[in-house]
């Protein structure tokens, strides 16, 4: 089994900052791409972020210039560093990640139980 623990998420006003972190553990033998979600109520699932192995990148337009997203593949753990936060940012984060488990030759998406981030005007 695999699993995603998340964690970093709260409440924060307009303008403010928070860094979420989720770390993959289990009997991994590699991870391809790390991505972050958010989901607000009554709204998809939505793609926000996305970082593959060799550590390219990718955003969703409305968070470019504000947030980061990071890895660091010895801890298998992924980061999204999240600046200027604004009240639509508000929305349940959710990790996925792509991986290959040992003994494996195959990859499956695994997902995180979500963390809550409120941004409050």
């Amino acid at each position: 089994q695999v699993q995603l623990v998340e964690s970093g998420g709260g409440l924060v006003q307009a303008g403010g900052s928070l860094r979420l972190s989720c770390a993959a553990s289990g009997t991994i033998f590699s991870i391809n791409a790390m991505r972050w979600y958010r989901q607000a109520p009554g709204n998809q699932r939505d793609l926000v972020a996305a970082i593959a192995s060799g550590g390219s990148t990718n955003y969703v337009d409305s968070v470019k210039g504000r947030f980061t997203i990071s890895r660091d593949n010895a801890k298998n753990t992924v980061y999204l560093q999240m600046n200027s936060l604004k009240p639509e940012d508000t929305a349940v984060y959710y990790c996925n990640a792509v991986v290959r488990r040992s003994g494996t030759s195959y990859y499956n998406n695994y997902w995180g139980q979500g963390t809550q981030v409120t941004v409050s005007s």
